[in-house]
């Protein structure tokens, strides 16, 4: 009925993470000067991938829910916040469905930066062992 709302939530959240951290790597690199390695992937655009995919999903959610009727255009919009028994319902489905998709898609997250660390730290061998000339 409404889980999608959690996922856009957290969409949100990264998304003001994501602005917060790119000012944080913004401010360090005019202080020290110094350009960043060129095989490490800053910290922000990790973020903007945890952002797109719960947007992604958020949306496409959202879009299902409008096609079986459960999102109208007019008010409460949520038509299970029509009545108190339908809407205890829908925390519950929020407090399950929703939360488990977020850390689902959380936790696929953390294994892209694991997956990310090892392939920057291959990259950071590889440029070290790569004779000069």
């Amino acid at each position: 009925m409404a889980c999608f709302i959690v996922t856009a939530v957290e969409a949100g959240v990264s998304a003001i993470a994501t602005k917060v951290v790119e000012k944080k790597e913004q401010s360090s690199l005019e202080k020290t000067g110094t350009e960043v390695e060129a095989v490490k992937v800053p910290f922000s655009r990790k973020l903007g991938w945890l952002r797109n995919m719960l947007a992604g999903g958020s949306a496409l959610l959202a879009f299902e829910h409008i096609w079986h009727g459960e999102v109208t255009p007019w008010f409460p919009f949520l038509t299970a916040a029509a009545n108190a028994e339908d809407a205890a319902e829908m925390f519950h489905e929020m407090g399950t469905v929703g939360v488990g998709m977020a850390a689902l898609v959380t936790a696929v997250w953390g294994g892209m930066l694991a997956v990310s660390a090892v392939i920057e730290k291959r990259a950071a061998k590889a440029a070290k062992e790569e004779p000069e000339g």
